[in-house]
Formats: structure tokens, C-alpha cells, sequence
């Protein structure tokens, strides 16, 4: 196939005026769109779960300071992108050109519609290249949706590279291309969802499930011995008093050399004193369960280690845990931007119209994870042996349209106790609020109704939103309608405007429950909060809370 070896002119003027005299040599597509290479190191080192952060890091910097200079050369920054991407290139090139040159809308249209399978296969190609350190134009392109920078106007390359780069927050939020890096060099397993079939190299993948089950138990069981060992110095505490009380003498009035008897408050303290012992010696027992468990998953640990580096350093990048991820990120971006919503996979000035704060970077979307966990204090939080942890979700930013954020995996189906659950948010969204509002939502509902399992329409959250929904007779989907329904919770009853149905917002302040200090605010807003502010009281002083 005959490839001109330069930028087509029109194209040139249309995509503002640059041409192949601008960078130091002509588009060579020979050279360009060799045969894929693909990286032999690893990826992003993937976030470990923080069992004792109690909130997300606050916010200080939203922006770099200094640019970076990627998008300063268009022309070579477009060659580097699509290169070595064999003849998906070639006919991303062509097509290219004559969609920038169509100047009738119908003809356009067309072109638009033929480039749309050409860019995601470009984008596969990309993905498989993108472990270890590659080429900042095929990072962005994956990263922001940026195949050419003069398809995006000056203020919006200016406002592209500023962004921050690098995770500075040590929190698992992922942007695609360290997404992909991050499952290809065996740092993240491959998602499991029921829209994509996860392709796996069986028994490497099977030794990766043991030792993350493994990691998930002995995170949990660190979390116990902290608890406990906060428990018995608690108990210690009560002991001291006890015994500091019990040792106090008083000499008697009327016999010399003598003391007077234990006070009525002395012998009270015998009681206390010896139920202090007593819960010493469980908590001690319980401990040293715990401890022997402890050790038994680490001797296993240590032999799954073992294995799975000699199985990735026999394998090298697993492209075909890449591939299989490409495929559930695309349908997470179908998902997230609807049918009747813009499927164009990259960035161009006729579709992008966000702001600085819209754009859903790394920084805006833990700022409005925070905002929401400071409203809805458990919306990550889940039980294990009895105690509540808190465990921050994975989030992959998708560089698309949509205006839905979508969770696909409350939790690893190996690793109920620690895992985290896979939320994925729109980067360009009408509204970043709302979106991220969506995912939290979906997340919401998919724990509740993985953890009542068979009974998920009639028991906890979902169970009695469920019941709600059929009573009230309502149409659609009920998934949807929750999340609505939650966005309003956070959105409008945590500033006392009441919008739910009276028996819906019952439900949600059981099962969905604001911060303490929203719920003193409200209980003197209106009668409807000052009743069911009563009602935690009442539970509270019950065995049914």
C-alpha cells in the first residue's frame, strides 16, 4: 500500500496552519507504523491498602506550577502517538484527513463514524505498548483522549499541560495508561465483570488470587491486633482505677495501728476489677488465635511470592491480561457515556468545553471523594469479623464523554475482607459532581446487595428500596432510580431541602446515614428529621440497633 510520506497539506492548514516544515522531518509512515513492540518491564506499583487512614489526604495543589512542553511540537507529537501501530495507522491517517477536510456535515459524519473503530483500535495498540516508561505522546493519548494537539485550541493544550502528573497522594486513583501498566506488568489483576470474558493465563493468575486472598487475610488480621491491642490498653486503663481505688486506705477512727473496711464504692470496684481480668484474659486468647493465623498466612505468603515472580519473570508483560482489560475499560466508556451520548474516543476542541475544576484529574476527583465521604461517612467502609474498615475503591479516570461514573466490582470475589472495590469515572463529563456522585451511588448499591446475597430484595438497603420501589409501582430500572435517589440524598437532604418521599428518606437515614455532626444540623431544620433523629436515639438505647 502507497503511504504519502508527508501531512497532507489541507490537513495541515485545517489543523491551524502548521506544516511538515515545521518539524525536522517529514511524517515518514514506513517508519512510523512499524511492527508493535512491546515493553518488558513492569508496571505502576499498585496502591496497598491503608486499613488505618481514616480520610483522604486534603487537596493543596490542584495544578502544576510549570508547564510541561509535550504538546509543543504537534507534528511530532501525532507521528509518536499512532507509531507502530501497523496499518491501523495507516488507515487512521487517511481517514483522518478526510474527516478534517470534509467541509458538508452529512460527509462528515461519515468520516466521524469510519474513524471511531480505527481510534479504539489504535488505542489497543497503544495500551499494549504503554508498560514501562513510554513515550509521552502515547502516554497522553491514552491518559487524555490527545491524539494531535493542534485539534485542541491553545488555551486547552495550555490548560493539558499543567495537569499533574505523577500521584503524589499514594491513593488508587489510576489513569488509564497506569491502569494498563499496572495489570500488564502484574501489579493489578485483571477486572471480572459479566460484560467482558477475562482472558487468563491460568495457573499464573490462579497463584496471583492465593496470595491476594492471602494479602487481603493477613491485612485484616493486622487490623484486629491493632483493635485488640487498643481494646486491652482500654481494659488496662479500667484495671489501674480499679486497683488505685480498691488500694486506698482509710485509718479507723477508733482503733489505732487499724483501717477502716472497704467502702461501699471499694467493693464495687472488686466487680469492675474482675471483669476487667476477665476480658484481659479473652482478649489475650483471642490475640494469640490471631497471631497463630497471623503466621500460618505468611509461611503461605511467602511461598505464593515465590511463585508468582518466577511466573512473571518466565512471561514477562502478560499482553494478554492487557487485552482483556482493554476490552472491560471499553465497556466501562460505553457505559459511562450512554447510548445517546458522544462516543468519540479523543479530544478535539468542537467536543471539550470543561473548565479547570470540570476536568476529572486525579486531584478534582479525591476532592469530591472527600466531599462526599464527609457527608456519607461509611460510603467506603465494609465489615469484617466485626469491625468496620475502611477501604478506598480503585478509580480509573476514562478520557471520554460520559456523564456517568459506573462501579463494575464491589470487591475481589477472592477477597471479601480487604479488597477494593473498581469505580470508573468520565475525565469530561457535563457536570464532574455528578458523575462521581454516580459511581459512589453504584458502589453503594452493589456492596448492599452482594452482602444480602439471595435476599437482596427484602433485606438492608436494598431490600427495603426495593420494597419501596415496587409499592410506589415505579417504571425502570431500579438501579438507576437508587442512584438518582442517592444523588439527591447527598446532593439536597444533607442541606435539610426535602425532596424524597417521606418512607424513602427513612430508609436512606437508617441504611445510608449522614455524619453525626449533619445530623444534629437537620434535627432542628424540621419536624421529618427531628423524628427520625429520634428514632436513632430510641435504637440506640435498644439491642435492634
Amino acid at each position: 500500500m502507497a503511504v504519502n510520506d508527508e501531512l497532507d497539506p489541507e490537513l495541515a492548514a485545517l489543523l491551524g496552519g502548521f506544516s511538515a516544515s515545521q518539524d525536522e522531518t517529514p511524517i515518514d509512515l514506513d517508519v512510523m507504523l512499524g511492527i508493535n513492540q512491546e515493553e518488558e518491564s513492569g508496571g505502576e506499583k499498585a496502591a496497598e491498602v491503608n486499613l488505618d487512614a481514616e480520610s483522604f489526604p486534603q487537596i493543596t495543589k490542584r495544578f502544576a506550577d510549570e508547564p510541561i512542553n509535550a504538546f509543543d511540537q504537534p507534528l511530532a507529537y501525532y507521528k509518536e502517538s499512532i507509531s507502530n501501530t501497523g496499518e491501523s495507522g495507516t488507515r487512521l491517517h487517511n481517514t483522518m484527513q478526510k474527516y478534517i477536510a470534509a467541509t458538508d456535515a452529512k460527509d462528515k459524519g461519515v468520516f466521524r463514524q469510519q474513524l471511531i473503530p480505527l481510534l479504539w483500535e489504535i488505542l489497543h495498540s497503544v495500551a499494549r505498548q504503554i508498560t514501562g516508561t513510554p513515550p509521552e505522546p502515547k502516554r497522553f493519548l491514552l491518559r487524555y483522549g490527545i491524539l494531535h494537539p493542534q485539534l485542541l485550541s491553545a488555551e486547552q493544550r495550555a490548560l493539558f499541560s499543567k495537569i499533574i502528573i505523577e500521584n503524589d497522594y499514594d491513593l488508587p486513583v489510576y489513569y488509564v495508561d497506569e491502569w494498563f501498566s499496572a495489570v500488564g506488568g502484574g501489579k493489578l489483576r485483571n477486572s471480572t465483570s459479566d460484560e467482558t470474558k477475562v482472558a487468563k493465563a491460568a495457573e499464573n493468575d490462579h497463584q496471583r488470587q492465593l496470595l491476594e486472598k492471602a494479602v487481603g487475610k493477613t491485612e485484616g488480621i493486622k487490623k484486629l491486633l491493632k483493635d485488640k491491642t487498643m481494646e486491652r490498653m482500654r481494659k488496662d486503663s479500667v484495671l489501674r482505677e480499679a486497683l488505685e481505688i480498691i488500694l486506698q486506705r482509710n485509718p479507723s477512727r477508733r482503733v489505732p495501728d487499724a483501717n477502716e473496711c472497704y467502702s461501699e464504692r471499694q467493693r464495687g470496684y472488686f466487680s469492675i476489677f474482675q471483669d476487667a481480668l476477665v476480658s484481659l484474659l479473652k482478649i489475650d486468647r483471642e490475640m494469640a488465635s490471631m497471631y497463630k493465623e497471623l503466621s500460618q498466612v505468611e509461611y503461605e505468603m511467602v511461598a505464593l511470592r515465590a511463585k508468582v515472580a518466577v511466573e512473571k519473570e518466565a512471561v514477562g508483560v502478560n499482553v494478554k491480561a492487557v487485552d482483556a482489560e482493554f476490552e472491560t475499560i471499553r465497556q466501562m466508556t460505553k457505559m459511562s457515556v450512554g447510548r445517546q451520548g458522544n462516543h468519540f474516543p479523543i479530544l478535539t476542541k468542537e467536543y471539550f468545553h470543561s473548565g479547570a475544576n470540570e476536568i476529572g484529574t486525579r486531584e478534582n476527583v479525591i476532592a469530591q471523594l472527600a466531599w462526599i465521604e464527609s457527608i456519607d461517612p461509611g460510603v467506603f467502609c465494609r465489615m469484617y469479623r466485626n469491625k468496620l474498615n475502611r477501604i478506598v475503591p480503585y478509580v480509573v479516570l476514562l478520557p471520554n464523554y460520559g456523564d456517568t461514573g459506573v462501579c463494575w466490582e464491589p470487591f475481589d470475589r477472592y477477597n471479601r475482607a480487604t479488597s477494593r472495590a473498581r469505580i470508573a469515572i468520565p475525565m469530561y463529563p457535563k457536570n464532574l459532581q455528578t458523575a462521581v456522585f454516580s459511581a459512589v451511588a453504584d458502589l453503594r448499591w452493589q456492596v448492599a446487595k452482594e452482602k444480602a446475597a439471595y435476599y437482596w430484595m427484602e433485606e438492608g438497603l436494598t431490600g427495603y428500596y426495593y420494597q419501596w420501589f415496587t409499592e410506589k409501582k415505579l417504571k425502570g430500572d431500579i438501579k438507576e432510580a437508587f442512584i438518582d435517589d442517592y444523588i439527591t440524598w447527598i446532593t439536597k437532604e444533607s442541606e435539610g431541602v426535602q425532596k424524597l418521599d417521606k418512607e424513602l428518606r427513612g430508609i436512606f437515614w437508617r441504611y445510608v446515614p449522614f455524619a453525626q455532626p449533619i445530623k444534629e444540623k437537620l434535627k432542628t431544620r424540621s419536624f421529618a428529621y427531628q423524628e427520625l433523629y429520634q428514632r436513632d436515639v430510641n435504637r440506640s438505647m435498644s439491642d435492634g440497633y
